[in-house]
């Protein structure tokens, strides 16, 4: 657990710190041409500059996305399951009710 709250405030950091670039290049009291430019220029200089960190997060996020996946459908599976057993049982019993109706 404590590897998935690591990577959440990792995410959170960088969203924060990609957020607060852009707030300051928006509001600077520049024309839009300018401000554009500065903040693809920042954008293009932290993923330069943190672009290990980001695919490394990118990968641990679509490992996650997929170990949920896989979960997910085996409790599906397993819910099914149940619920065509049930149904075989119910059947079963219903079927030798009727066998003693002859």
């Amino acid at each position: 657990m404590s590897k998935d709250k690591s990577f959440a405030f990792a995410m959170g950091l960088i969203a924060g710190v990609v957020g607060g670039i852009a707030a300051g290049v928006l509001f600077a009291p520049k024309s839009g041409e300018e401000s554009r430019k500065e903040l693809k220029d920042a954008a293009c200089e932290f993923y330069e500059k943190h672009s290990p960190e980001i695919n490394n997060a990118k990968k641990q996020a679509l490992e996650s996305v997929d170990l949920m996946k896989y979960k997910i459908e085996r409790q599906f599976r397993k819910f099914n399951n149940m619920l065509k057993s049930k149904k075989l049982l119910k059947a079963k019993a219903l079927e030798s009710l009727s066998d003693y109706n002859y």
